[in-house]
């Protein structure tokens, strides 16, 4: 229910306040006053594009407001959805500066139009003659049964069922295709994983076998130069390790003579140690290196094996290569899991799609139940609004499941004795749509909480006992919804509990379109204008008196 409305600096309209009644809120005017445009702004609040040229002072913003009492509507869910906070009292405002760059906000966050128009739609029902309703929706025709048949908790129960089987059955998909191509890299990936099981590779093992390459390729170089450092110091006639000795003795013989010499000696003697102790490892090394051709391309082998894996699979150790392997072990363990997990997948996706299946049936008949009674009960509506050879027809058809359910409902229409119902966007003229909407709606009032209504016209053509019975009917849906109705007969305005007059003031330098709300003596007079003309007798007053005294 929009609790207010305000509008400023939109085409011709500078500043509009308004407070609509709970009930039925009727707005006249003359034509061109202004009617339309309001409609044009409050379209702002639909997500509706607009530019520059809405804008009546093209140096200052355009903003349209609008404030909602939401308690009734059961939006919570949609708010979630959308990740806005919920609130009763909700304020939706669309602005557009002097650029044309549009913002709009609802409860003061940023939104984009396409989430002010999905929430905007469940707030506000406007209808004319030359808009449908997306009647070509079929969640707009399933949703019309919906409310009539009041399937709320069964068509809960299904999405809740549904949505978890979707859920499911995208997982179900996302495996398979993981295991498909798993699968089709399962060979070479074993391949792969063969080869370095293998080579049974070990951690440290390259730089082992390339230290022990390069001795093995110079063994005979190394053993010889050995031979000649060891036969030098220790093994020739002038061996230098003996020299070495007897200089040592020496040396300590004298070194009582001096700290110095004593210090000298020791540092000697230490050194000649040493060298002797270098020239045994020399003699041990000389004596374990062998010139071993087998042992050679052995080790060989395997190293240009280790150097032809690092290549294939781009690494520079065996580190890097053990690591694939892990990988791929792992890899092969995970398709066998992903096997074992897809079959259990498949077991409880058959479950819930046999609980889909049972909670769609159970709402299915629930409305199958109630689309005799529905359309019996519009077709009588449409004789007591002037189409009494009007016909309407839902035709079920059973689908597989989506979001609403296993149906879908097509609305077969026709105005004329004799004439096969059609589709009813292909056959229903401007009028006669706005009448056939405004039964349904009339229907509905009576079943479900609604959005404000807002009836553009949709009684032109209409006039007398039609008019009147259309009046009577827009002020019982206003009992438990809030009406908004545009219109220029008097049996609807005299219906009104709110009675709005939108006038066009020229006084200012540009012309602007205004609104007030009429108090009883102005809208006496104001009906009995549109009755009797713009200077009404009093025949004419007196009739619109009747009319507004009328029970």
């Amino acid at each position: 229910m929009i609790s207010s409305l305000s509008i400023s600096n939109y085409a011709l309209i500078k500043k509009l306040q308004l407070e609509p009644d709970a009930g039925l809120n009727i707005i006249t005017g003359e034509t061109g006053a202004g009617k339309s445009i309001m409609l044009g702004a409050v379209g702002l609040l639909l997500g509706k594009r607009a530019d520059t040229k809405a804008l009546l002072d093209k140096d200052k913003k355009c903003v349209v407001e609008g404030e909602f009492d939401i308690s009734k509507l059961d939006l919570e869910t949609l708010f979630e959805e959308e990740d806005l906070d919920y609130e009763a009292s909700t304020i939706i405002r669309r602005e557009i500066n002097p650029k044309g760059k549009s913002r709009a906000f609802i409860n003061d966050v940023p939104v984009t139009l396409e989430i002010m128009k999905t929430v905007g739609l469940r707030l506000i029902d406007i209808h004319s003659q030359n808009e449908s309703i997306q009647l070509g929706n079929k969640s707009v025709k399933v949703k019309l049964i919906d409310d009539f048949a009041q399937t709320s908790k069964e068509l809960h129960q299904f999405q809740s069922d549904f949505q978890t089987f979707s859920q499911l059955a995208k997982k179900l998909t996302d495996l398979l295709d993981e295991e498909k191509n798993a699968k089709s890299d399962e060979d070479y990936k074993k391949y792969l994983l063969d080869e370095l099981v293998a080579a049974d590779l070990k951690k440290g093992e390259q730089n082992d076998l390339e230290e022990e390459l390069k001795l093995l390729e110079h063994a005979e170089e190394i053993k010889l130069k050995l031979s000649q450092i060891s036969g030098e110091f220790d093994e020739s006639e002038m061996a230098i390790n003996d020299k070495l000795r007897e200089a040592a003795a020496s040396l300590k013989n004298i070194s009582g003579f001096s700290k110095e010499l004593e210090s000298l000696s020791k540092r000697f003697e230490s050194a000649t140690e040493e060298i002797i102790d270098v020239i045994r490892d020399v003699v041990n090394i000389q004596d374990n290196v062998e010139h071993n051709p087998a042992r050679l391309e052995e080790v060989s082998q395997r190293l240009d094996l280790i150097y032809k894996l690092q290549q294939k699979h781009k690494v520079s150790d065996v580190n890097g290569l053990i690591e694939i392997q892990t990988k791929l072990e792992s890899e092969t363990i995970g398709v066998i899991n992903l096997e074992e997990e897809i079959k259990a997948l498949k077991l409880e996706s058959e479950r819930l799609k046999k609980q889909v299946i049972q909670s769609a049936e159970i709402l299915s008949e629930k409305r199958r139940s109630q689309i005799d009674t529905f359309s019996s009960s519009l077709n009588d509506l449409l004789a007591e609004v002037g189409m009494p050879d009007g016909h309407v027809e839902f035709v079920y058809k059973r689908v597989e499941p989506w979001k609403l359910g296993i149906d879908e409902i097509e609305i077969l229409f026709s105005a004329n004795k004799g004439i096969k119902p059609e589709p009813v966007g292909n056959v229903a003229s401007g009028g006669e749509f706005s009448r056939l909407m405004f039964c349904i709606k009339y229907l509905l009032a009576s079943k479900t909480a609604m959005p404000t209504v807002v009836f553009d016209e949709i009684d032109t053509g209409v006039s007398g006992e039609i008019a009147l019975k259309m009046a009577n009917m827009m002020r019982r849906m206003s009992e438990n919804h809030q009406i908004i109705s545009i219109s220029h007969l008097p049996q609807i305005a005299a219906r009104g509990k709110a009675h709005y007059f939108v006038y066009k003031n020229n006084e200012a330098e540009k012309a602007e379109s205004m609104i007030r709300k009429l108090e009883p003596a102005d809208r006496l007079e104001e009906i009995a204008k549109m009755i009797g003309g713009e200077n009404p007798s009093d025949t004419a007053r007196k009739s619109a008196k009747e009319l507004i005294e009328m029970k």
